[in-house]
């Protein structure tokens, strides 16, 4: 007679996620090994922001670092990013968590609020401006995705 096991190992990016399990293959015991992989941190910590934060270099602090997709953390306070930037490699997506900024592009120019997200293609010149509604502190969230993305929002 064979017995029920009790542990079940997921391989994610080449390392065993050890999950304990009850005798019932639905009931989640909990993790035994690598649940570091498994993380939430409050970007507001003062640990995320970027030794940068009140210069005009405009440099994110990177938090995710893959080949594909990179996950930044933006805070900018009291300068104008002082010059323009363009990704070659990479589209931005880029979401405002908190306060507000004016992005200058080739394409326009859009000002951002909690809860906006915008899209800016590889090869697009921008810079990030404060603005009127601009915060004490203006987070934003940056992904850099060096794919196709083609946008399928509205079809969906």
């Amino acid at each position: 007679m064979s017995q029920t096991p009790t542990q079940e190992r997921v391989t994610i990016d080449g390392k065993n996620v050890v999950i304990q399990r009850d005798v019932s293959p639905m009931i989640n015991g909990g993790i035994l090994a690598n649940a570091e992989m498994f993380r939430m941190f409050n970007i507001f910590d003062d640990k995320f922001t970027p030794s940068n934060k009140e210069t005009a270099d405009g440099t994110p602090l990177r938090l995710y670092n893959g080949k594909i997709t990179k996950v930044d953390v933006s805070k900018r306070s009291k300068v104008d990013m002082g010059f323009w930037h363009r990704n070659i490699d990479a589209h931005e997506i880029i979401f405002c968590v908190k306060g507000a900024l004016r992005w200058e592009t080739e394409m326009g120019t859009k000002t951002m609020h909690p809860g906006d997200m915008l899209f800016i293609p590889r090869g697009i010149a921008h810079r990030s401006m404060l603005c009127e509604d601009s915060a004490e502190e203006n987070v934003l969230i940056e992904l850099k995705i060096a794919e196709e993305l083609p946008y399928v929002g509205e079809n969906s």
